[in-house]
């Protein structure tokens, strides 16, 4: 069991970082459900 199980999530990545997409797809190992993903640049 993890702790993501049947948690709806919210990814925000970084432009110079870990983009959204990137932590996005590690998610779909878990039974999460990905309800938005971005990626923005904080400056």
């Amino acid at each position: 069991m993890s702790l993501l199980d049947n948690k709806k999530v919210v990814v925000i990545g970084d432009r110079d970082g870990v983009p959204g997409p990137a932590i996005e797809e590690c998610l779909k190992s878990t039974s999460a459900e990905v309800v938005f993903s971005s990626t923005e640049c904080f400056v």
